[in-house]
C-alpha cells in the first residue's frame, strides 16, 4: 500500500514533474512474470528513478542497515524501505551472501520484479566495474529473463555527500530481455557464471556508454582509500601482475561476452552482496 501511495500520489508526481526523467525501452519489460533488472549503480537515487518509469512494482535487495538503525532517523529508514516492500540482506558474504540469493529467487518465484546491481555496490567514479555473478544464477535458477538497465547521469545529479539532486534530466535505458535458457542446468557451473555475467555487463556498457573497467567497484574504493591516506589522487587500475590467492582466478570482463558461448570466460564465483540488445 505505502509503495503505491508513494509512486502514484506522493513521491512519484513530484519527481517527474520536477527531474522529468526520460526513459528508453520501458515497453521492453514483460507485463507479467519474474524478470530481473540488472542495472549499473551511479547513484543512491537510481533505486528512486528507476522505479517510477516500470509501471510493474519493483522489488530491491536492499543492505540492512537500512533495517537496522536506531532512533528516529532508523525508525524512518526502517519504516520506508520496509512500506515499501524492499527486502533487506546481510551483505557479509558467506552464508549471507547464499541467503540474499535465496532471497531473490524467492522474489522471483512469486512472480515478481527483481532490481539488482551486479556491481555490488556504487561506482566510485562513474565507470562500469565488474559484475558479480549473483545476477547470473538467480537468473538460471529461477528460469527468468534479464533486462539489463541503464542509469544515465544519476551520477552527476546526486554525487556522494549531496543530499538535494541538481535539478537535471536523468535518463533510463532498458534492453529487450535476455535469455539464457540455453544454459539450463549449469546454474552451477562457474564458467557459465561468468560468461552469462559478462553478457549482461557488456549491454550495460552498450547502453550506458560507460568506460569498462576490469575489477571490481569495491577493489577501486578500497585503492581510492589508500591513496587518499597517502595523500594522493589516483585513478583505479587493474592490477594484474599482484599475487593472487589460489580460489582467485585471473580477472576477464565483458568484451569476452562477445566471444562464442563455449567459449566462457573465467568466473570468481562470488555472489551479489547488495544487478539482449539494445532498446529500440
Amino acid at each position: 500500500m505505502l509503495y503505491w501511495f508513494l509512486k502514484k500520489v506522493l513521491l512519484g508526481p513530484l519527481l517527474k514533474a520536477v527531474y522529468r526523467p526520460w526513459v528508453e525501452g520501458a515497453d521492453n519489460v514483460p507485463a507479467e512474470g519474474g524478470a530481473i533488472l540488472a542495472g549499473n549503480h551511479l547513484s543512491v537515487i537510481d533505486s528512486f528513478f528507476l522505479p517510477l518509469v516500470i509501471e510493474r512494482r519493483m522489488t530491491f535487495l536492499a543492505k540492512d542497515d537500512y533495517f537496522t538503525g536506531t532512533g528516529l532517523k532508523g525508525s524512518f529508514k526502517r519504516f520506508f524501505f520496509a512500506g515499501t516492500g524492499q527486502v533487506p540482506v546481510d551483505r557479509s558474504g558467506g552464508k549471507a551472501s547464499e541467503a540474499a540469493l535465496r532471497t531473490g529467487l524467492r522474489i522471483l518465484g512469486n512472480g515478481w520484479l527483481l532490481g539488482i546491481y551486479p556491481e555490488g555496490t556504487r561506482s566510485p567514479d562513474g565507470r562500469l566495474y565488474r559484475g558479480k555473478t549473483g545476477v547470473a544464477r538467480m537468473s538460471l535458477e529461477a528460469k527468468v529473463p534479464v533486462l539489463a538497465v541503464a542509469m544515465i547521469g544519476t551520477e552527476k545529479m546526486q554525487p556522494p555527500g549531496r543530499v538535494i539532486p541538481k535539478l537535471m534530466r536523468p535518463g533510463i535505458r532498458i534492453s529487450r530481455p535476455m535469455d539464457f535458457s540455453r544454459y539450463e542446468g549449469l546454474e552451477h557451473d562457474r564458467f557459465v557464471l561468468r560468461s552469462v555475467t559478462d553478457e549482461i555487463m557488456y549491454e550495460l556498457m552498450t547502453l550506458s556508454g560507460q568506460e569498462y573497467v576490469d575489477m571490481y567497484a569495491q577493489r577501486a574504493k578500497d585503492q581510492i582509500a589508500a591513496a587518499k591516506k597517502r595523500g594522493e589522487v589516483i585513478i583505479p587500475t587493474p592490477d594484474l601482475d599482484a599475487p593472487r590467492a589460489v580460489d582467485e582466478p585471473e580477472e576477464r570482463g565483458p568484451a569476452e561476452a562477445s566471444r562464442p558461448a563455449d567459449i566462457p570466460a573465467v568466473d570468481d564465483g562470488g555472489q551479489d552482496k547488495e544487478p539482449g540488445r539494445r532498446a529500440g
